[in-house]
C-alpha cells in the first residue's frame, strides 16, 4: 500500500469511524505534533496509547466527525493533505455546551512518514478560528 492510500486509510479508520485500538497498526513508536495552532497537543511527542487517548478526546464533544480528503501530494517522506471537517457538536466542548449544531472547518496537514510508511508526525494549519466563531454563534 502506497503512502497516500495509507494514509486514507488512517484517515477514515482513526479519525472518521474512531477506532482507537487501530491507532498502533499506523503510527511509529514516536508521533510527533510539531506545528498544530490550537491543539492542546501541540509541541508533544506521543507513543500509539497517548495518540488513542487524543484520538478519543478529540472525538468526544463531536463523535460523528468526519474528514473529507480533497487532495494529496507526496514528497519524499511526507504526504500533504487538504481536507475539509464537519461534525455534530454533541458533547460540551470548553466553554460551549453541546448545541446540536453541524460545525464545519478546514485545513492542510503535512504527515511525515518512516521508512517503514509508519506515520511519524505532523504539521498542520486548520481554521479552529472558524470553529471558535461557530461555536459562539450557536450559543444562542
Amino acid at each position: 500500500m502506497g503512502r497516500k492510500a495509507r494514509l486514507a486509510a488512517f484517515i477514515e479508520q482513526v479519525w472518521n469511524q474512531g477506532e482507537a485500538t487501530a491507532v498502533e497498526a499506523y503510527l511509529a513508536p514516536a508521533y510527533t505534533i510539531h506545528h498544530d495552532p490550537g491543539d492542546p497537543w501541540e509541541g508533544r511527542t506521543l507513543d500509539p496509547a497517548g495518540f488513542a487517548e487524543r484520538l478519543i478526546q478529540s472525538r468526544a464533544p463531536f463523535p460523528d466527525q468526519r474528514f473529507t480528503v480533497l487532495r494529496m501530494a507526496e514528497d519524499t517522506d511526507a504526504v500533504i493533505m487538504t481536507w475539509t471537517w464537519e461534525a455534530t457538536h454533541l458533547g460540551d466542548f470548553p466553554g460551549f455546551p453541546a448545541t446540536g449544531k453541524i460545525i464545519r472547518m478546514s485545513g492542510a496537514t503535512a504527515y511525515g512518514f518512516d521508512e517503514a510508511d509508519r506515520l511519524t508526525g505532523h504539521w498542520q494549519i486548520a481554521d479552529r478560528l472558524g470553529v471558535f466563531q461557530q461555536l459562539q454563534a450557536n450559543r444562542g
